[in-house]
């Protein structure tokens, strides 16, 4: 053998044992008479077998022609199934997609996200895994996610990312702290120096944080207090407890009414990307690979 039959050559076999005609299994395919002739012939080819006698009654299979054409028949039907097997499960990754995204991504940014792929998909099902940014790894790993977002400095190993958008650390304490009446700056070390109220370990806020003062050549004392969200951060420092650093996103209004006071720090990137991440090497479909785009276009 020359090389493996196309499909198409064996379902012309086929249907040349079914109609008993080359003309009328051309034309059940759709193609012409001549078409037909040639990828018969290139399937004896490959072959090297004659599989159907031509005469001017018609046409019909040799002895071989028939032993192939019977084979051929069970290879269409596999085939058939398997496609059928992909359409359904290409449905199921159209009507549903799960996403895992980081605490501050999921509040403040993902629900507009996610409203205006519905709105394009009105059948679609979205889950919506919240969790920090470590898990999220986790879940696309196990493939209990098909797209996840975080905030951490760094992309985990085994995943592709691409930047959606950019976030901006900011220090805030309530109105009645000594911060709040501070005329300059921290510097890093008085940052590190001072015992905040901060997100568990394994947030991408926690994590950039640390980065960010080590990058200033300081080191982080003890934490105040580990809080697992940043509403709890927000309602912290709030309530008098102690300093913070958080995302902008998530005290921006409490900023603006005078619930909390930005304090400035000088030399400190606290600005930070927040990224769409998937498993290395599987390209994104279907609904994930919408949500990527509505997610780069809102950046």
């Amino acid at each position: 053998m020359s090389g493996l039959p196309d499909v198409e050559g064996l379902r012309l076999l086929v249907l040349v044992g079914e109609l008993g005609s080359l003309g009328k299994a051309a034309t059940e395919l759709g193609i012409a008479q001549p078409s037909a002739s040639k990828r018969v012939a290139t399937l004896e080819r490959r072959l090297g077998l004659a599989l159907i006698d031509r005469t001017r009654r018609g046409s019909s299979l040799t002895a071989d022609g028939q032993v192939v054409a019977a084979r051929a028949q069970r290879v269409l039907d596999e085939l058939a199934a398997l496609m059928t097997s992909v359409e359904a499960q290409r449905g199921k990754l159209r009507a549903t997609l799960r996403v895992a995204a980081s605490m501050t991504v999921a509040e403040y940014l993902a629900p507009p996200w996610i409203s205006e792929l519905c709105r394009a998909h009105p059948d679609l099902h979205v889950g919506l895994h919240v969790t920090n940014s470590e898990h999220v790894r986790e879940l696309l790993r196990g493939g209990e996610a098909e797209i996840g977002f975080i905030e951490s400095p760094h992309v985990p190993r085994g995943l592709t990312s691409k930047t959606v958008s950019t976030d901006r650390l900011v220090v805030v304490v309530a109105p009645a702290h000594p911060w709040a009446r501070r005329r300059r700056p921290l510097t890093a070390q008085e940052l590190a120096a001072t015992p905040l109220v901060v997100r568990e370990r394994g947030s991408g806020t926690r994590v950039a944080l640390e980065c960010a003062l080590r990058r200033a050549g300081a080191v982080e004392s003890r934490p105040l207090l580990e809080l697992g969200s940043a509403t709890a951060v927000r309602g912290a420092v709030i309530a008098g407890t102690g300093p913070a650093v958080i995302s902008e996103l998530a005290v921006r209004t409490d900023i603006a009414d005078g619930r909390l006071v930005p304090v400035g720090v000088e030399g400190m990137e606290l600005r930070r990307s927040l990224r769409a991440v998937w498993p290395a090497g599987r390209s994104l479909v279907g609904p994930a690979a919408d949500l990527l785009v509505v997610a780069a276009r809102h950046r």
